[in-house]
């Protein structure tokens, strides 16, 4: 297969009759490495565009294989077998005469491997675009596996001229420009760009800059769904060659929908009402937690209830995303256990209607002290006897999960991971970390939203201060400052990158600020050892936060 061009100027084309061409967004939810799946996914698409007069389909970026494909990607025996499903689907859409469909797929040419996106009409492939710009930040790492490739493509359909840029090649002025040169007016653009909070007026700002700018309308393909920690949060969209969006498709949700363009100028069509931003942080963790327990197969999930608000918020993100037949919870309560926390926790499984157990920690606690007590003899209690109960609890969990095949769901928030307010084998024990990038202060917004759709968090979990009942009367603000002081902190030093200077000179203490960002220095250590948890931020820990465990930075 080659990178071709497959025209490459139409200035010396004339009409002199209106032409309409129609062109479907196809949001769809792509699953790594389910080639079958996957192109059984576009051909129905394809299907449903055809059936609405459609003359181009857009589907995202490799969306024949899933995004990202990661490691997958050195593995010949993978291209072999996209190459094969690629063929079958050239073959499948050959039914549709006339219908053109952008389809990504990774290729291998001459030694080199491309993240491509072909046009495939009647039986044949059309064009091949190779992407050129290929991120290497944040979560991307595309340089390990692909090679650039400079070449434009455009492709005419009713003497429209569509240019193809792959995601980040838009990012960019260079690739547009490429296109623009090669004759498009119009620049279709597949993208797998994963969700952060405010990313699509990011999306927005670019695209102007870079593609409006040089009077190009563009249709952007997003890709829909949950894969490992990255969500990816559809909100495709239609731009004109003023920067003007004329559709924009729905958040966190598979959709199609066609546009008209008439002489490459599209016209306004549905877009979708923005969203409040806890809306949209609570819809993608729905979808997070939809995709991973039901594409890598679990029947359901389990929690471990405190009382508390992150357990309440997970609970009622898990029951949302899965159903209430698909949850049990536990509550495990020990001698520290305030009765409101089992009454509330009683509460909220009432409302919301999932199984729910009390499995009491005490004679377990005792057995270990017990057997410890030699060895502990003369020092006083500390948080080792408070990490112990965790751990029981964390056992207890797994102990359930591994019986019952079901996959335990932690409730540990940005806030606790980052200054080590958690406990390894205990709380961190489990198979994925909902709220793992959601801060404290969010954890509330969250369940205040979640409160205005039905009312299922009782109020004195939002209301009571925090604590991890490990001792008596203990709440979160003995060992850590105030979560709005924390978050802010947190969110410049290890989000925006700002140093211990900048921080102090934007009006924190001094004692508050060493003190948490050398938590977040020293805790590096249990982070590597969490689950895996769905990042809503432009800067998780995880993919995001590559810092060594080794070091003696501290500035």
């Amino acid at each position: 297969m080659r990178c071709v061009i497959a025209a490459a100027s139409f200035a010396e084309f004339h009409y002199f009759f209106i032409m309409t061409v129609k062109v479907a967004i196809a949001q769809i939810n792509s699953i790594v490495g389910d080639l079958a799946g996957n192109r059984a996914k576009i051909l129905d698409f394809s299907r449903r565009a055809a059936a609405q007069g459609a003359d181009i389909v857009l589907t995202p970026e490799l969306s024949l294989v899933g995004y990202p494909p990661e490691d997958l990607l050195l593995r010949q025996a993978f291209y072999a077998k996209t190459a094969e499903t690629f063929d079958a689907l050239t073959a499948d859409l050959a039914q549709f005469k006339d219908l053109h469909v952008v389809v990504g797929h990774p290729i291998l040419r001459d030694g080199a491997q491309y993240n491509a996106a072909s046009v495939l009409v009647g039986g044949a492939v059309l064009a091949t675009y190779c992407k050129f710009a290929l991120p290497n930040n944040t979560v991307f790492d595309e340089r390990r596996y692909f090679s650039s490739h400079d070449a434009p493509v455009v492709f005419q359909v009713k003497g429209v001229a569509f240019g193809i840029n792959i995601c980040e090649d838009a990012w960019s002025a260079h690739a547009p420009l490429r296109a623009k040169a090669a004759g498009a007016q119009v620049l279709l653009i597949p993208n797998g760009s994963p969700y952060h909070m405010n990313k699509q007026d990011v999306r927005f700002k670019v695209l102007r800059e870079n593609v409006s700018a040089q009077g190009l309308a563009l249709v952007y393909a997003n890709l829909v769904g949950g894969q490992d920690e990255l969500i990816f949060d559809g909100n495709s969209f239609v731009m004109d060659a003023t920067g003007g969006v004329c559709a924009q498709l729905a958040h966190c949700k598979e959709a199609l929908q066609v546009i008209e363009f008439i002489d490459g100028v599209p016209q306004s069509s549905h877009v979708a009402n923005a969203l409040p931003i806890e809306a949209q942080v609570y819809q993608a963790l729905v979808l997070g937690v939809r995709d991973y327990v039901g594409k890598n197969g679990f029947p359901s999930v389990i929690i471990g209830l405190s009382g508390g608000v992150d357990s309440a918020l997970t609970l009622a993100i898990a029951v949302d995303a899965l159903g209430a037949d698909r949850v049990r919870t536990v509550m495990m309560q020990s001698k520290y256990t305030a009765d409101i926390s089992w009454l509330d926790s009683r509460e909220m499984v009432r409302r919301i209607g999932v199984r729910y157990d009390e499995i009491p920690i005490n004679d377990c606690f005792d057995a270990f002290r017990t057997t410890l007590a030699e060895e502990f003899k003369g020092l006083k209690e500390d948080a080792t006897e408070e990490n112990i109960q965790a751990r029981i609890r964390g056992t207890i969990l797994m102990a359930l999960s591994n019986k019952h095949g079901t996959i335990v769901l932690t409730t540990g928030n940005k806030s606790e991971m980052a200054v080590g307010y958690c406990t390894l084998y205990g709380d961190m024990a489990g198979g994925f970390a909902v709220i793992k990038d959601i801060a404290k202060t969010l954890v509330y917004r969250l369940c205040d939203y979640r409160n205005t759709l039905s009312d299922v968090i009782p109020s004195r979990i939002l209301t009571r201060a925090p604590s991890a009942e490990l001792r008596l009367d203990q709440t979160d603000q003995d060992s850590l400052p105030p979560y709005e002081i924390l978050d802010a902190i947190m969110q410049m030093y290890m989000e925006q990158n700002l140093s211990i200077a900048e921080i102090l000179a934007a009006g924190y203490r001094q004692e508050d600020v060493e003190r948490i960002t050398r938590l977040i220095k020293i805790n590096e250590y249990k982070r590597r050892q969490a689950p895996v948890g769905i990042r809503i931020t432009h800067r998780a820990f995880g993919r995001d936060w590559r810092y060594p465990i080794t070091s003696r930075f501290f500035e």
